[in-house]
C-alpha cells in the first residue's frame, strides 16, 4: 500500500503490515521464535520493511494465532500449519460455492438454499 494512502483506510486494512515482529509476539501471547517458525513452514511471509524488520497484518496474526490454539493443544507446529492452511483453502471454496449458487439462483429466478 502506498504511503499516500489515507491512514484510515491503512487501519481498516487486515492485509496492511501494521505489526512488528515484537509487538506480533506480544499481541499473540508467543516468542518471535514461534512467528520466525511460521514463516519458515510457509503459513505466514510477513512483509519486510525499509529496515528489513517483519511487519505483519491482523490477518496473519489470526492465522498464526489459530496456529498457536493447535500447538497449544499439543500438534507439531509442520500440522498446525497444514491444518491451518486446509482450513483457509476450506473457508475460501465454501465462500465461492455459495457465490455460484448464489449466481445460479438468480440466473434461474428462484431464491433459497441450492
Amino acid at each position: 500500500m502506498a504511503a499516500d494512502t489515507p491512514l484510515n483506510d491503512r487501519l481498516d486494512d487486515d492485509d496492511y503490515p501494521a505489526y512488528t515482529m515484537g509487538r506480533a509476539a506480544e499481541m499473540l501471547g508467543t516468542t518471535p521464535g514461534f512467528l520466525r517458525a511460521l514463516g519458515e513452514a510457509r503459513l505466514i511471509t510477513p512483509l519486510r520493511s525499509q529496515g528489513g524488520h517483519r511487519r505483519y497484518s491482523r490477518y496473519q496474526l489470526r492465522i498464526a494465532a489459530r496456529a498457536r490454539e493447535l500447538v497449544d493443544r499439543g500438534t507439531p507446529i509442520e500440522a498446525a500449519c497444514r491444518i491451518v492452511i486446509l482450513e483457509d483453502q476450506l473457508e475460501e471454496a465454501q465462500r465461492i460455492n455459495a457465490e455460484y449458487r448464489r449466481a445460479a439462483n438468480e440466473a434461474s429466478g428462484t431464491s433459497g438454499p441450492g
